[in-house]
């Protein structure tokens, strides 16, 4: 078995245990197990701690590159993409009066009665609907149940891969000189809000420094550090640069 010491202190230790279990089933029955897909914070703290380990390896994927939400490979030989079973829909509708976002797709779907878990990403395509990666078990099941998505009838079918239509995140480029690299005064800056309401986001655990909570202020950012805000997108510190007045410039790439 896979050793449990330390789990109490983890951000997800309940994820985590359910983790180590498929990981002792990979080693008891020599065989790759997957798990549901996780979030990228969960994911970050799975592969930490996995890390730690020899008797396994694993492999996450969420169907194309920039995937959030991916399912982890757990074996004792590499694991390989093909061992990751996934499997594209598209929701088919006319949104064009009644546009439909992300949480209402999610929504629908989570209405027939399908868990978070086994639901991935979902590519919304502005009125004509949305594409959503899921457990592969569970397409038949979707496509038979999700009729409705807001008031637009849908239809639902498989797709190929090729057919996914992946939008790369809009970004912005953000500089700014900063007494600090206090995460306060670069998330206030990269993100476009008042240093007080950042300082209490931070306190309310709503932002995560490389997919961990960070709930200081005064925590000290480095090169290439992702900061992280639930609804708000991303930020990645590019580079930093020392003024001749002693203070730092900051070249910062938001992602919305």
């Amino acid at each position: 078995m896979l050793p449990r010491d330390g789990l109490a202190g983890l951000e997800f230790s309940e994820d985590m245990a359910r983790l180590l279990d498929l990981g002792d089933q990979a080693l008891q029955r020599w065989e790759t197990v997957c798990s549901d897909f996780l979030a990228p914070p969960v994911l970050a703290e799975a592969e930490s701690l996995f890390r730690r380990f020899t008797e396994v390896e694993i492999l996450s994927w969420g169907g194309y590159d920039q995937a959030e939400r991916q399912r982890l490979a757990i074996s004792r030989q590499t694991p390989d993409l093909s061992d990751i079973p996934l499997m594209p829909l598209e929701i088919v509708g006319n949104f064009l009066f009644d546009p439909a976002s992300h949480r209402d797709f999610l929504g629908a779907i989570l209405g027939t009665g399908i868990e978070r878990g086994k639901v991935g990403d979902i590519l919304v395509l502005g009125d004509r609907g949305a594409q959503v990666i899921l457990e592969p078990s569970l397409g038949e099941y979707l496509t038979f149940h999700l009729k409705q998505v807001r008031t637009v009838s849908v239809k639902t079918r498989p797709i190929d891969w090729q057919e996914l239509q992946i939008r790369p995140p809009k970004t912005k480029e953000v500089v700014s000189v900063e007494a600090s690299l206090r995460l306060d005064a670069i998330a206030s800056a990269g993100f476009g809000m008042s240093r007080s309401k950042m300082v209490d986001l931070i306190h309310q655990a709503e932002v995560r420094v490389n997919w961990k909570t960070v709930p200081q202020p005064s925590y000290t950012l480095k090169p290439g550090d992702l900061i992280a805000i639930r609804g708000k997108g991303r930020l990645t510190l590019d580079d930093v640069m020392v003024t001749k007045k002693n203070r730092y410039r900051v070249q910062m790439t938001r992602s919305v």
